[in-house]
């Protein structure tokens, strides 16, 4: 990935990981910003699918929570809470026409940080992020925890050294005096008496394991496993890893990475040390509290750095995000005029007055900018796959038929999806008014890749299709519309039947 290189002020969004969650800004964030209901709307099919929970009844029902409370429940819990805040922040910063230049995470931030760049959908997010708790717990884990030593890391390996154990280990460099190491419960209360004896504080992590330690090695090869069973699609932002301190090619492999976390340490110093090197100048936490960009200001001290938080609450408690935006605002790295930017109306709609357009873009707007990303995305999936065909493949439009009828027989698009809208609102429950041609059915109807994979069988069976590829990517099958060009263009790849008689 090359460095940055444009002349203006450069920007990086930093996804935090444990810890990263403040409820009450979370929820006041929720009264103001709807992008974080509609986030965590998405995020309740999956938690719901998983473990017949929602997650907003946990976070925005009639009792307050914080980060203590979340961990005490089940372990996915507080994990998805703070995987959906940092994916909130984000799409309201994006909504609000912040483009940052790179991503970067911290630990369980770098899975949001993959997300948001478009590696994969906000539920699959939800579902590595669950999953990799569950094999941590499957593989019994360590009965450990985590804890913040005032001391650089060296230092804190030297001290580490003195007990050779090989479980203990430094999880996360933060900055020249905070180091965090992960352990088992009894050593490391040693490394917290030998740590006072040197006046070094000891704080306590909140978080459910001791990540990143050799001693999770166990569960890396089942949890790369399973994610890569998830479709992947190309970063369409650079995502910059603090744990493999490089970026991430776009069409990376990223099961293998992700389960590498388990056991290497997260260098986030070094990270925002080579981003402000290559030019970044703004850096905004999308997240809860405002750790990371706390360590970002001490970590570029003296310098013209801007760190901004978002969902964390001042001491008057008022939300920091309103602030950060008005201050992007100010430095034009955000639109002037709200989330629809200048000159967007005269663009889209210029014979509207400006004041009604304003208020259809913020009832709407988040529509219109989910729609063209989406349609995007399975745009380029199609040419792609179009630029994949090899010359002797037969792409002109052959008329198929349907099951029952002779494959070079006309078929109607118009007929064939008719017939999906029936099959897919009786496999799904819903009205088959809401099947229109373009309607998005992970985006806008909830239904997670594992069910349109299930129904993309039924289509096959349906209409007699061969087998799909191994190399077969569901991204581009996302509509209806798109499905029964599929299913045209599958028959049309059938031979004629040999002749009877």
């Amino acid at each position: 990935m090359p460095e940055n290189t444009s002349t203006g002020p450069s920007t990086a969004f930093v996804l935090p990981g444990q810890g990263g969650f403040d409820g009450a800004a979370l929820r006041l964030a929720k009264q103001k910003y709807p992008q974080v209901q509609r986030v965590f709307e998405r995020l309740d099919a999956e938690t719901d699918a998983l473990f017949s929970r929602r997650i907003s009844d946990v976070l925005f029902g009639p009792d307050h929570t914080d980060l203590r409370g979340l961990l005490a429940d089940d372990s996915w819990v507080s994990q998805v809470a703070i995987y959906g805040a940092g994916l909130a922040a984000y799409e309201i910063l994006t909504d609000q026409g912040v483009r940052p230049d790179v991503l970067a995470g911290h630990s369980l931030g770098e899975i949001t940080a993959l997300v948001a760049a478009g590696a994969f959908s906000a539920g699959d997010g939800v579902r590595i992020v669950a999953q990799r708790v569950a094999v941590i717990e499957r593989h019994d884990g360590i009965d450990g925890r985590m804890v913040a030593l005032s001391a650089g890391a060296d230092r804190v390996r030297m001290l580490l050294g003195l007990l050779d154990d090989p479980l203990l280990a430094v999880a996360t460099e933060n900055h020249d005096e905070q180091t965090v190491v992960s352990g088992p419960d009894g050593v490391l209360d040693q490394v917290t008496a030998i740590a006072a004896q040197l006046n070094i504080a000891a704080i306590g992590i909140d978080a459910p394991f001791p990540f990143h330690t050799p001693a999770l090695a166990p569960a890396a090869p089942e949890f790369e496993a399973y994610v890569s069973t998830l479709d992947q699609h190309p970063l369409q932002r650079p995502v910059y890893s603090p744990i493999l301190q490089r970026y991430y090619e776009p069409d990376e492999a990223l099961a293998g990475r992700l389960a590498d976390h388990f056991v290497q340490p997260v260098r986030f110093a070094a990270a925002v040390r080579r981003l402000h090197g290559e030019g970044v100048s703004t850096f905004v936490e999308a997240g809860g509290r405002p750790a990371l960009s706390k360590l970002v200001t001490r970590l570029t001290q003296g310098s013209d750095v801007r760190s901004l938080a978002t969902l964390a609450l001042d001491d008057g408690d008022r939300l920091a995000l309103d602030v950060t935006l008005r201050e992007l605002r100010d430095a034009g790295l955000a639109d002037a005029d709200g989330p629809s930017g200048p000159g967007l109306a005269e663009l889209l709609a210029p014979t509207v007055p400006s004041h009604l357009f304003e208020e259809y873009w913020k009832a709407h707007g988040h529509e219109v900018r989910e729609r063209i990303r989406t349609d995007v995305e399975v745009f380029g999936e199609q040419e792609r796959a179009r630029s994949a065909v090899t010359p002797d493949q037969d792409t002109s439009p052959q008329e198929a038929g349907a099951t029952g009828a002779a494959p070079n027989a006309a078929l109607d698009r118009d007929e064939v999806f008719a017939e999906l809208r029936t099959l897919y609102a009786q496999a799904l429950e819903y009205p088959e008014e809401v099947f229109e041609a373009g309607v998005q059915l992970e985006a806008e109807l909830g239904v997670d890749s594992v069910k349109q994979v299930e129904l993309l069988s039924r289509v096959s069976k349906r209409y007699g299709l061969p087998p799909r590829e191994d190399d077969f990517r569901l991204a581009p099958y996302n509509t209806l519309d798109a499905i029964a060009g599929f299913v045209i263009a599958e028959l049309e790849r059938l031979p004629d039947p040999e002749p009877v008689g």
